[in-house]
């Protein structure tokens, strides 16, 4: 595999080059900082990706699907369309969507909701509790291995700095759906 990130700059943080100069010439201003920052946060994302699909086993259930699975094999009562789309960030059509996705492979099932008949809940079923399971060990050790030579204060602040961007990304969005066209100057 062609390692593009040994190259390291003059703090000793590590770099791509490509992504580096591309962005260079594509800024107006010189400020590369935030693009090449999303760039590095994007490669990292589909490394991970990539061994999260490979660990499903040929399954073809996507991110969201297993997030979504992930959220009912924890709630043994199972949750709402309106909870999980909650929950997992996005709209309940697109959660309905991936419930059909997951209820057509057998691994999860809509129930009457015993409290309210209007309502439906979504449960994992015993297929989806069993995949789950298989899915469990071979990701907490790819998990491990992607982390390698992290410290847990490394980790945590990681963490940290991912959900600062989607809280920040949370703000612009409810800011550009609240706001005229034409006041988009400034947020």
């Amino acid at each position: 595999m062609n390692d593009v990130h040994k190259f390291v700059d003059e703090s000793g943080l590590r770099y791509d080059p490509g992504a580096r100069a591309s962005l260079a010439a594509f800024t107006a201003d010189g400020d590369i900082a935030p693009l090449e920052t999303a760039a590095a946060l994007r490669s990292a994302w589909q490394a991970v990706d990539r061994l999260r699909s490979r660990g499903s086993g040929g399954r073809g259930l996507s991110t969201a699907a297993l997030d979504v699975l992930t959220r009912l094999g924890t709630a043994p009562d199972g949750l709402s369309i309106g909870d999980l789309a909650r929950a997992c960030g996005v709209t309940s059509r697109n959660v309905t969507g991936l419930v059909d996705t997951l209820e057509r492979d057998g691994l999860a099932d809509r129930t009457t909701d015993p409290h309210d008949r209007r309502s439906v809940r979504v449960r994992a079923t015993a297929a989806g509790r069993d995949w789950l399971e298989s899915f469990r060990a071979p990701t907490q050790r790819a998990m491990a291995a992607v982390f390698r030579g992290f410290t847990p204060d490394e980790l945590a602040q990681l963490r940290d700095l991912c959900l600062r961007v989607v809280d920040n990304q949370r703000h612009l969005e409810h800011y550009l759906n609240s706001t005229p066209e034409n006041d988009r100057d400034q947020p």
